[in-house]
């Protein structure tokens, strides 16, 4: 959790790119990227140095070469502990010149470091700026891996508060509730194909760290957390850049964070690939049939980038495989053929587990779309039972486009340890979603009135549509209205009529 003094560093570092006339949010958490980067490289070449002192031995692996540059400028110049010490113009001079270069040669040389900085550039022109932003970026403290991780998550909540990109960044906090619905493994290999920033790796990352930290003391395991557990696909150079990063400094030394156009794309090599899918992909309405992989047209053909994304999903799991996705509500309903197809495709052929409703505002200001997150298990071979519905109502935020906290902290999110009362839960439903999850087998006996409910397969069959959607099978609560027996209400009756007969006479008596 970051201090309030580390935020408002932050803030300040924000501010000086926009009073220095970087005012495009991505392009100022792009340029905070290639910063951090290039200090992480000076970092992890100072650990090397510090390792082969005290072993006495040559270093193992030199980020920064002896000698010069191809311009005569020495690499150890290049050092972030060195030009952070330049006077301005020349720190520019270094910076622009000799470090942006030696970056782009590491990407073409295909350094795990350097993939995503082949066409990295200094955005600005400003030497005060960048020697200002270097201060304060050396001023934060980021010697722990948490931290690292939470500044860069701070960062890019900038870009959505900032108002445009805000596309890119699914919430936080209902990130979290779908890793700890699929509560990744071990021996999980994880894939986001709409990646943008890695927030959903970023996250299973961190689930893996605190419920299985034996994971990263066995080097079996540790190799292939660090190597081949984590895959996210974009077709954004952007994006790659700052998902890399972002999985970097979460602790992930070398996740698969790559360029792919996902719907377009043949997925010969990695079908089949993957044991959990979590992702919230872009639904940017239609595509051609002559750009779409043949491969995901084979399972509903369509030209809807929801239903596109469903087939991939599919299409990347190992049977056997989970996944929980988000999805925008048509899915659910939608009459047209490959709708009916594809959620036909999921109760009968594979394993629905769950289709939890989310609110309208959950996206804004971004956007006032209904979406749902559906869980399941690719099998090939059925095994839908129920499915468990849930209508999530609050989600700790208020559902305009102002998304204000209306609880503490503490209570946000899945308020670990917290207890929540009456009144928490109808303002946070996040707690409550992963407890009912967690003891799925006695959902079976509450009333479709409920908040939450089960469904069988058969029922949704039944409808003819392959009907999804939560208000198809709930029910209505009827307030009871309880009547009194005859005999009562006779009685009352003619009490009644006896005072108003008693008014009647004692008024006679009055005008008499």
């Amino acid at each position: 959790m970051l201090t309030g003094p580390i935020r408002n560093q932050i803030d300040q570092i924000w501010n000086a790119f926009w009073s220095g006339g970087v005012s495009n949010p991505l392009s100022v958490i792009e340029q905070l990227t290639f910063l951090m980067f290039i200090k992480r490289l000076d970092d992890l070449h100072t650990v090397e140095e510090s390792k082969a002192e005290m072993l006495g031995t040559p270093m193992e692996r030199r980020i920064f070469p002896e000698g010069a540059d191809p311009k005569g400028e020495p690499y150890d110049n290049l050092r972030w502990s060195r030009f952070r010490n330049f006077e301005a113009r020349e720190m520019m001079r270094i910076v622009d010149e000799h470090v942006f270069p030696f970056l782009r040669a590491m990407g073409e040389a295909g350094s795990s470091y350097g993939t995503h900085m082949k066409d990295a550039r200094l955005g600005f022109s400003n030497p005060n700026l960048l020697a200002k932003v270097v201060q304060m970026l050396d001023d934060i403290p980021m010697d722990d891996r948490d931290t690292k991780g939470d500044v860069y998550e701070y960062m890019l909540g900038k870009i959505a508060s900032a108002g445009q990109n805000g596309q890119f960044r699914t919430p936080r906090h209902i990130i979290q509730l779908m890793v700890h619905l699929m509560a990744p493994q071990p021996t999980d290999t994880i894939c986001d194909p709409a990646a943008g920033t890695c927030g959903f790796l970023v996250a299973a990352g961190e689930y893996l760290r605190d419920h299985h930290p034996q994971m990263l003391r066995n080097a079996e395991a540790r190799e292939h957390f660090h190597n081949r557990m984590f895959h996210g696909f974009d077709f954004d150079s952007t994006m790659l850049r700052i998902g890399a990063m972002n999985m970097v400094l979460h602790g992930v030394e070398n996740a698969d964070v790559s360029y792919r156009d996902s719907l377009a794309e043949e997925h010969g090599e990695d079908a089949g690939a993957y044991s959990l899918i979590l992702a919230n992909p872009p639904f940017a309405g239609s595509l051609d049939y002559d750009t779409t992989a043949k491969d995901l047209l084979k399972i509903v053909k369509t030209k809807k980038t929801e239903l596109l994304f469903l087939a991939l999903f599919l299409r990347l799991l190992r049977t056997g495989g989970r996944a929980a996705v988000i999805v925008p509500d048509g899915v659910l309903f939608g009459l047209s053929t490959a709708h009916k197809a594809i959620r036909r495709t999921l109760v009968q052929d594979h394993k629905l587990q769950a289709i939890i409703k989310l609110p309208s505002g959950v996206f804004r200001p971004y956007a006032g779309v209904s979406c749902a997150i559906v869980v399941f298990t690719k099998t090939g071979v059925g095994g839908t039972d129920d499915v468990w519905f849930y209508d999530m109502t609050a989600d700790g935020f208020s559902l305009d486009d102002k998304r204000v906290p209306l609880l503490d902290e503490a209570k946000l999110g899945l308020a670990k340890g917290e207890v929540m009362l009456a009144e928490d839960h109808a303002k946070n439903n996040l707690p409550d979603i992963l407890a009912r999850w967690q003891r799925l087998g006695a959902e079976a006996d509450r009333p479709r009135t409920a908040q939450s409910f089960m469904v069988p397969a058969a029922d949704i069959q039944a409808t003819g549509t392959w009907d999804l959607s939560l208000n198809r099978y709930r029910e209505i609560a009827h307030e009871e209205v309880h009547h009194a027996a005859p005999a009562e209400i006779i009685a009352e009756l003619r009490a009644i009529e006896s005072e108003i007969a008693e008014g009647l006479d004692r008024l006679e008596g009055m005008l008499g």
